[in-house]
């Protein structure tokens, strides 16, 4: 049990340190390529195999000869789980189980998700394990955390400056923010309150990577074996956290439920559990277990089935980007490297790895604007902050390849959409005031100024050729709420594996090279977005913003 709880420590610890190292480290996804079910259904949908997803196959050949040994010992999910479930678990002794569902759920669970992934469509991202626990930490946990230790830094600030700490004086963290949050600490507080109804609920009756395991380790070498000193007292199946000990006859083991906890073998009386490698006994060769593998063919074929019906109102997502009748948000912005629409919604599994990864806080989470089927994929936020021109995080933590690794000899000309000024809300166009921060913050020079006869000061247009869609220009707009400048998609480079953005940009007749010199950003003032001032010039306020002059 020491070591058990060893290797479930070391085994988080090294998840969240994954975690808050994506981005800097090569092997940050690691986890997530090791989940059955999140890799399975990535496999089906984008119709691939690549060999960075070897350690879900390693998992699976682990179960044939140890069990579920990866849910009892390295799942980050089921260490998770277990932590809270001692803080949810009812005080009083009860029958859990006795209001549960059946342990085949799981089963069409994984049946419905394969079907869905044959037809293109992925729904993994709302059950596989490692995608969820990844959700939760990097958009609840950390941000959570970053802002405790900012908090901590600020209270710290008057001791720190008494002593002269100047490391901590000057210290600054800025916790980021994403969208969908709330909704994720929702879904995962009634996870863990599900231990109202059984341990581990999530584990037992929900999870698809514990079914493929469990298919797997019907009969694995390594096992529960129970000898002739077994009285029968039942106390092994009451602790059994997975419900893999038949109560009727403690003698008998569902293998494929069984995590390998070994805590039966910890509570016995009679010291009649060990786990060792060997042929069952006579006892547990009559097991009652769920003919679950006869089953799975009929499941899958169910499932499949589902997924066409589902589908059928929602074929526009399958359809190609260039499509007539194909209805696309004005400001949804894939970040760069982003597959063309169709396959990276087949390809993505929504595990918040790439927004954790992001500098800039800019990649968020969406709820409907690439519709249903869109849900909680990431997409750029200039508003919020800009997207790196120099930047290749997201890439290179993305599990899947639905956000593809850009050399970065390439980077500056993955172009991810185009600004568009909307004159009547510029300052310089509708209210005739001198502004030209957007051309002073963008990397690429893509602005140019005209001077007009009936404007005192030049106006901003867009070089549509040399513009990649960065956001550094609606980031710094001054104006106030809704900025004058915003990025679209239109013109954005979605490419299949293999291609060049260099050379399809060219093509296309881009010009997208970093002006010489960092792009520097105005002032920042406290409280308005992109570090500028409201916008009053409606109400008569003729009080330059910082970027702005009076004279031109």
């Amino acid at each position: 049990m020491r070591f058990r709880r060893l290797a479930r420590a070391a085994s988080l610890g090294i998840f969240l340190m994954l975690l808050a190292a994506a981005g800097h480290l090569a092997a940050s996804d690691l986890y997530l390529r090791m989940d059955p079910a999140l890799i399975g259904a990535a496999a089906l949908a984008m119709r691939t195999l690549v060999w960075i997803w070897l350690p879900a196959v390693i998992v699976i050949a682990t179960a044939l000869l140890f069990g579920r040994i990866f849910c009892g010992y390295i799942c980050p999910m089921g260490i998770t789980i277990d932590a809270t479930d001692k803080c949810f678990a009812p005080r009083r002794k009860k029958n859990k189980t006795a209001h549960a569902p059946s342990l085949r759920l799981k089963y069409y669970i994984l049946a419905f998700m394969a079907g869905s992934a044959l037809f293109g469509v992925t729904f993994v991202y709302w059950a596989a394990p490692l995608s969820l626990v990844t959700r939760f930490y990097s958009l609840v946990f950390y941000p959570v955390l970053y802002m405790v230790s900012d908090k901590a830094v600020s209270a710290f600030y008057p001791i720190a400056s008494h002593l002269d700490l100047r490391t901590l004086m000057f210290l600054e963290i800025n916790p980021p923010r994403f969208a969908t949050g709330f909704f994720v600490l929702l879904f995962f507080a009634a996870v863990f309150a599900a231990v109202k109804i059984s341990p581990r609920f999530w584990c037992r009756y929900l999870c698809p990577s514990g079914a493929i395991l469990a298919l797997a380790s019907k009969k694995p070498l390594f096992r529960r074996q129970v000898n002739s000193e077994c009285n029968q007292c039942g106390l092994c199946a009451n602790k059994c956290p997975m419900a893999a000990i038949n109560p009727d006859a403690p003698e008998t083991t569902r293998h494929e439920e069984c995590i390998a906890c070994m805590q039966c073998r910890q509570i016995c009386p009679q010291n009649a559990v060990a786990f060792s490698a060997g042929l069952a006994t006579d006892l547990q060769k009559a097991e009652s277990i769920s003919p679950v593998r006869r089953q799975v063919l009929l499941y899958g074929l169910a499932g499949a089935g589902t997924a066409a019906v589902a589908l059928t109102g929602l074929k526009v997502v399958a359809g190609d980007e260039s499509q007539k009748g194909t209805v696309r948000h004005t400001r949804l912005i894939r970040p760069p490297g982003a597959l063309p629409e169709p396959d990276f919604l087949a390809a993505c599994v929504r595990c918040g790895q790439c927004m954790a990864a992001c500098p800039t806080n800019t990649l968020q989470p969406v709820w409907f604007d690439a519709g249903l089927l869109g849900l909680f994929s990431p997409a750029v936020t200039p508003r919020r902050k800009y997207c790196d021109p120099k930047c290749t995080a997201c890439g290179q933590v993305c599990p899947t390849g639905a956000i593809a690794q850009i050399p970065k000899s390439e980077r500056t000309w993955a172009k991810i959409g185009t600004a568009v000024i909307y004159r009547q809300q510029c300052l310089a166009w509708e209210y005739k005031k001198s502004c030209m921060v957007c051309d002073e913050v963008c990397p690429y020079d893509a602005l140019e100024f005209e001077k007009r006869p009936d404007l005192p000061y030049p106006v901003p247009h867009v070089l549509e050729d040399r513009c990649a869609g960065c956001g550094h220009c609606e980031h710094a707009c001054p104006v106030y709420n809704q900025a004058a400048i915003v990025v679209t998609p239109m013109n954005a480079l979605r490419l299949s594996p293999g291609q060049s953005f260099e050379y399809t940009a060219k093509s296309r007749g881009f010009t997208l090279q970093l002006a010489p010199g960092e792009a520097k950003q105005p002032p920042a003032v406290s409280g308005y977005p992109g570090g500028g001032l409201p916008d009053t010039a409606p109400h008569g306020n003729k009080g330059m913003a910082p970027g702005f002059d009076e004279g031109g």
